[in-house]
């Protein structure tokens, strides 16, 4: 087999793998777990059945497929700061993007949600073996930020949970807003309230809110 073939296969893999996991997120926040089929994901994502199971060979593979890209997700623009960085700057890139993704990725957060209050038995390893991890690894970092005086909060994990409270509410909460709004909110009113939130965070904080988030 040629490089090149190799390569190919390897790029249309990879493709293949993404359309069906977006098309397992759909199909899992739709139908949840048990109501799930994988010709249903087959179907959404355009692809035979055989190939789903070829890549993820169960349907509880593909649902910890499914979590474990979430949580990827989530974490990501929070993953590189540091004590050294300004905590304005980082909480406010941090709750941006995190509403960003309830806007983009609404069914993402409702199948965690779902998965965590019926005590998340699919993520017991995968919490232990990362995410539990990356937890203690940015609390050290706001505790830092405490120990210097540069932020005013009484716990670094009570302040994540606020953040993602607050943020996974208009994704996990969506028909909520839409009765009481009497509409869908569309991304001028996601920035709105993005800015908000942002404001209420830092200033609660002791935090001055950087001028682009204003």
């Amino acid at each position: 087999m040629t490089k090149n073939k190799t390569n190919k296969e390897g790029r249309v893999g990879a493709a293949n793998k993404q359309l069906i996991l977006r098309a397992a997120e759909q199909e899992f926040a739709k139908n949840g777990f048990k109501g799930t089929r994988i010709q249903q994901v087959a179907d959404s994502a355009g692809l035979p059945k055989t190939n789903v199971l070829y890549y993820y060979k169960s349907k509880e593979n593909l649902y910890l497929a499914v979590l474990e890209q979430i949580l990827t997700l989530w974490n990501s623009a929070f993953d590189l700061a540091t004590t050294e960085d300004d905590p304005a700057e980082q909480l406010a890139h941090y709750i941006t993007e995190k509403m960003e993704f309830s806007l983009t990725r609404p069914e993402a957060s409702k199948i965690f949600a779902l998965e965590v209050i019926n005590g998340a038995p699919n993520l017991k390893e995968f919490f232990k073996e990362y995410h539990v991890v990356w937890m203690e690894g940015r609390a050290q970092v706001i505790q830092g930020w405490i120990d210097q005086g540069k932020i005013h909060t009484s716990d670094p994990y009570y302040l994540l949970f606020h953040i993602w409270a607050c943020c996974q509410h208009y994704a996990d909460f969506s028909a909520q807003i839409v009765q009481l709004k009497g509409k869908e909110m569309e991304r001028q009113e996601y920035a709105k309230a993005t800015r908000a939130l942002i404001q209420l965070i830092l200033n609660g904080c002791g935090l001055q809110v950087p001028n682009k988030y204003c």
